[in-house]
């Protein structure tokens, strides 16, 4: 971290009305960066962390065009070291951390067998073991001011799975598991922890960052056809979507400033007559029809 940047981490105009510090990871772009700007609106000392200069650059424009600050920290959350050189640069400019936001996470996109353990392994580094990372870096702090919200944000994908996202699937799940059990035991110091559940969204997640596994792009792969055909469903819903970052934002905004906050949130209209539709329909009537479906989506003639 070069001096510029420790100085630009630790400058973060006054907000109208002090809501608190928030940290937010993967503010470089998409729901971590929209969700930056949104409440730093709303009177939150928000500092943001981004994985490259570039990210930080994006970070820092979009916060002058929208007239706020955000302080901009560099973060890979796979680096013990630099998640510990980013609190302490939090810590010196507010003395605290109210709220931990992680949108910090990476895509993976394939049948599990063209799923590599190395690409497997590294999605798992970032989406489980990150989000881990960053929890235990704060929760000394949070744990002795004896107050605060760490939302980690999970994905449709974790409360509900579909071929072709095993490995990034699975990460989700893992995600909701230690939601579940951090939210009984920061509950005894008065700290609420809850799971972002977004839909299928428009964002760089799903463009530039989308990662394919490399075998599953190989033409010779026996479920090249079928991955394909996924993931022609996945863009046609994803273009008609009518929900995108603005709405998550506003769903982070809702924890934060909600009396007592719910375990999980669900962002988009279909995701949530999805698992509704789980919840209440035997198991069985639910596999029949929805899975039933999907393998014939991809097994069409195109």
């Amino acid at each position: 971290m070069t001096a510029q940047d420790q100085q630009t981490a630790t400058v973060v105009a006054s907000a109208p009305q002090d809501r608190g510090t928030v940290w937010v990871t993967g503010a470089g772009s998409g729901l971590g960066m929209e969700s930056s700007l949104y409440l730093a609106e709303r009177g939150f000392r928000v500092f943001g962390s981004v994985l490259t200069d570039a990210e930080g650059q994006d970070l820092k424009k979009a916060a002058a065009d929208r007239g706020v600050s955000v302080g901009v920290v560099q973060t890979d959350v796979t680096r013990p070291e630099q998640i510990e050189d980013s609190l302490q640069q939090i810590l010196a400019a507010t003395g605290k951390i109210d709220h931990v936001v992680q949108f910090a996470g990476m895509g993976l996109r394939g049948f599990f067998e063209d799923l590599s353990p190395e690409e497997i392994k590294q999605v798992f580094d970032v989406n489980v073991f990150g989000i881990m990372a960053v929890t235990r870096a704060v929760l000394p702090v949070m744990r002795k001011a004896r107050q605060g919200r760490i939302i980690l944000t999970s994905s449709i994908g974790g409360r509900m799975a579909s071929m072709s996202i095993g490995g990034y699937s699975s990460t989700k799940f893992a995600v909701e598991g230690l939601g579940e059990c951090l939210r009984q035991e920061m509950a005894l110091f008065n700290i609420q922890v809850c799971l972002l559940e977004p839909g299928l969204i428009h964002t760089p997640h799903f463009t530039v960052n989308r990662n394919r596994a490399r075998a599953a792009m190989d033409p010779n792969s026996p479920y090249y056809p079928y991955f394909r055909r996924h993931e022609e469903i996945v863009d046609g819903i994803l273009a008609s979507n009518t929900f995108g970052p603005p709405e998550v934002a506003k769903t982070v905004y809702k924890i934060l400033t909600a009396r007592k906050p719910r375990l999980r949130y669900i962002v988009g209209t279909k995701a949530k007559l999805a698992i509704n539709a789980r919840r209440y329909m035997p198991g069985e009537w639910f596999e029949r029809i929805y899975w039933a479906m999907v393998r014939r989506m991809v097994t069409r003639p195109r």
